[in-house]
């Protein structure tokens, strides 16, 4: 097996994902996978809502047609929908104004085994053929684990801030694709 990620050994298997535009129902899984306040602590530190999780995969709906890109469900090999990565337009007014951002978020029992790694760099791939040739990625400075996939996507540190709500330190690191 070749291993395209850098930073991991290049025996190691890495999980089999599939990426697909979110779909009503997986609205109720986002909402599933992402009720742990673990997960949720470097993204307001509390579960959000089942509507925010609606509105959420519809609005990743309307980019995957407007643009050809959007946040997608990660599914396992099982078909079981595990978190998401993907990529959209940097949505508030402060931080990286007219970029394209990349994401990812997991349920906790996939922490660590290569999904977001994997995900991610598939993500590249679409996002890169839909003519997308710059994104970055806004990571909490604490963040160790996201951190660490910027870095094996071959993402580099571009800035440093704090963000306007929460006040906590942030990274924003970018890749040319």
């Amino acid at each position: 097996m070749i291993n395209r990620l850098k930073g991991c050994p290049v025996n190691r298997t890495h999980p089999v994902v599939r990426l697909r535009v979110p779909t009503d129902e997986d609205a109720f899984a986002w909402h599933r996978a992402f009720a742990d306040p673990e997960v949720m602590r470097f993204h307001g530190g509390r579960p959000a809502e089942l509507s925010v999780y609606e509105e959420l995969t519809a609005r990743q709906r309307r980019h995957d047609a407007e643009l050809g890109f959007c946040l997608w469900s990660v599914l396992d090999s099982s078909g079981d929908v595990v978190g998401f990565t993907g990529a959209q337009p940097w949505p508030h007014a402060w931080g990286p104004a007219g970029e394209i951002e990349i994401g990812w978020r997991l349920g906790r029992a996939h922490w660590g085994l290569g999904y977001a790694s994997v995900a991610a760099e598939d993500c590249l791939e679409r996002v890169r053929s839909a003519g997308v040739r710059r994104v970055v990625a806004m990571v909490d400075a604490e963040n160790e684990r996201s951190i660490a996939v910027t870095r094996r996507l071959g993402m580099r540190l571009s800035e440093r801030f704090v963000t306007p709500l929460s006040e906590r330190q942030g990274h924003c690191y970018s890749l040319e694709l």
